[in-house]
């Protein structure tokens, strides 16, 4: 198995956010973020790390970008900074901040790569936090102002966009559980922020199908692979309710199944916040849909968990090997979800865009060590294979990511990247899982 096994169409890339890697968070003329924000909070993250300057990709986007075009990787897929291209997050166009992304993706066109574009990853303007933000329901207006700045800036050059990323992700951790930026808590912020996030999941994708007509234009749903800790009523039950919440919750109302009440009771409460002619608005039929999976989760029953009553079994208390995050490594899990969302939906196209693992990497001199990576990923491709044999209709792959950068919450601690680097000089290595992929891209590795 090589990379041709996958055919000559395949699409295969690396994966970063503007937040985690761009830095220069005040410069240019860019606004505040909710995570600019969020940062500044005493013991919000991993040793109150900030990403003021993070990678510094702002300043050192062609080296990061020669370094894609090094690893032969042909697809390139960043965000774009809301805050940088509208300071307040509506009004004012910052005209700085559409010439740096001009310039990085003319510059990713002038080395032969790719771009494709995020048009949201969690870094919403702080000013429009101060309104609401996603619990705002005039979020919608906000962002279809954005998303059409966006589009008529760069839609001459970008053919391939992705409108939100893991909006699960943002609006449960965010809106709910308050362990990510704006540190909101409670469903009465998580339900309306998930539903103007399903909103503009699907009034971002017709703005840019409108400017773009022969663009693809999707979005990324986090999916999780969920099992019962053992198979009896009250685990299956509490798995089914976690499964509703953590991979259904944004791609059943984007194809017109409606939010998956049935399963998650408590979202019978979303009725507040939708208003007469929503349920159409939400649908949208994605070129694509992107599926971002790392591991599987072991759910059980739990009382003290309000509105799902489930709750993981912590990898550490398995026996089980794991990640920097904690995550089992345990591929078969990729897998498992294509296959699952084959089963499920009728899809045009999937792709993975995000895939990858945070490991404790060695460095030797010149040489950064990960042989846990390289296997990871190896085993991931595998599984990728082995769904596209069987019908998934898979059609890309993207690795998270391309540099060690900002892992939100978790601060630098765990280190992602097919790049090390060294946040005190900004110096970058390409670590053994990087020549890794090159080699494998360049037709010159097979999957053992």
């Amino acid at each position: 198995m090589n990379r041709e096994s996958f055919g000559k169409d395949f699409q295969w890339g690396i994966a970063t956010a503007a937040f985690q890697i761009e830095g220069a968070c005040n410069e240019d003329g860019k606004g505040a973020s909710i995570w600019d924000e969020f940062t500044a909070l005493p013991g919000r993250i991993y040793q109150n790390q900030h990403a003021r300057t993070a990678c510094d990709f702002y300043h050192q986007y062609q080296q990061d970008i020669a370094l894609v075009k090094e690893l032969s990787i042909p697809n390139f897929r960043f965000s774009l900074a809301w805050s940088r291209i509208l300071p307040e997050g509506i009004g004012v166009v910052n005209e700085a901040g559409i010439d740096y992304y001009n310039k990085v993706i003319d510059h990713c066109l002038s080395q032969g790569l790719e771009p494709w574009v995020t048009l949201y990853h969690w870094d919403l303007p702080a000013a429009l936090s101060k309104k609401g933000g996603w619990t705002n329901r005039q979020i919608v207006e906000w962002f279809k102002g954005y998303v059409e700045i966006c589009v008529r800036a760069f839609g001459d050059r970008v053919k391939h966009w992705m409108i939100l990323n893991e909006p699960t992700v943002f609006t449960g951790a965010g809106y709910f559980l308050g362990i990510h930026a704006p540190g909101q808590i409670g469903l009465g912020n998580f339900l309306p922020a998930v539903h103007h996030a399903a909103l503009c999941q699907a009034e971002g994708a017709r703005i840019v199908k409108f400017h773009c007509p022969d663009s693809e234009v999707g979005t990324t749903i986090s999916c999780t692979l969920l099992e019962p800790v053992r198979k009896v009523e009250r685990h299956i039950n509490a798995t089914r309710r976690a499964d509703a919440l953590t991979n259904r919750l944004f791609i059943e109302p984007a194809l017109g199944l409606g939010y998956p009440i049935a399963d998650l009771k408590p979202l019978r409460k979303l009725e507040k916040w939708i208003q007469p002619g929503d349920e159409q608005n939400l649908i949208y039929d994605f070129d694509f849909i992107g599926i971002q999976n790392y591991t599987r989760e072991i759910i059980k029953h739990s009382l003290t968990v309000p509105y799902i009553f489930a709750k993981p079994v912590a990898a550490d208390r398995r026996n089980v090997a794991t990640t920097l995050m904690n995550w089992e490594v345990y591929p078969d899990a990729l897998y498992q979800i294509l296959t699952l969302f084959r089963k499920r939906y009728r899809l045009k196209k999937i792709i993975v865009t995000e895939n990858g693992a945070a490991f404790r990497d060695k460095v030797k001199g010149e040489e950064i060590a990960d042989s846990e990576r390289i296997q990871y990923l190896n085993d991931n491709l595998k599984s990728c294979l082995r769904a596209k044999y069987e019908g998934v209709p898979l059609e890309g792959y993207f690795v998270w990511t391309l540099t060690d950068n900002f892992e939100w919450a978790e601060g630098y601690r765990p280190t992602f990247g097919l790049v090390h680097v060294d946040f005190r000089s900004q110096q970058r290595l390409i670590k053994n899982s990087g020549y890794w992929y090159k080699s494998f891209l360049e037709h010159r590795k097979n999957l053992s």
